[in-house]
């Protein structure tokens, strides 16, 4: 059912008095389809908990503790106690992005290490064989600001 529906999928755009002849979407989320924000979210979910165990439980304190990994839709964040479970987590989610055909793009993300309190500034991670930019060299932007 699912294939004869994503089968034909096609848009054309129209600017002024122009329009483009249909195109056959390959990848991407179609506007107004409702079935595939919820199959992104359900094969992100399944990619989500196969990387968490990579990582122990992060402690909040107090007998709090919470998964290493927090998403929303494709805005995944890594939560680690130190810099070697958060190697761990992102190799691990390399290599499962890298099964189902999924690019990172680690120009878009941002690491945050923090040591005993501090920015540490030195510390550097890599995705897809990239170094993610720190949030001291590439402050992060909200909504374009």
């Amino acid at each position: 059912m699912l294939d004869d529906y994503f089968s034909g999928f096609r848009m054309r755009f129209s600017a002024n008095s122009y329009t483009t002849y249909w195109i056959n979407l390959e990848t991407g989320i179609a506007l107004g389809c409702t079935i595939s924000p919820f199959l992104f979210v359900m094969a992100m979910e399944v990619i989500l908990k196969a990387a968490e165990d990579s990582a122990g439980q992060v402690n909040l304190g107090g007998g709090c503790y919470m998964s290493p990994l927090k998403a929303f839709m494709d805005d995944t964040t890594i939560i680690c106690s130190n810099e070697d479970e958060t190697r761990r987590v992102l190799e691990r989610l390399d290599v499962l992005m890298a099964w189902c055909k999924v690019k990172f793009k680690p120009k878009k993300s941002r690491s945050l290490s923090v040591r005993k309190g501090k920015i540490n500034a030195t510390t550097t991670f890599t995705v897809t064989s990239q170094q993610i930019p720190t949030v001291s060299q590439e402050p992060v932007k909200s909504l374009g600001r």
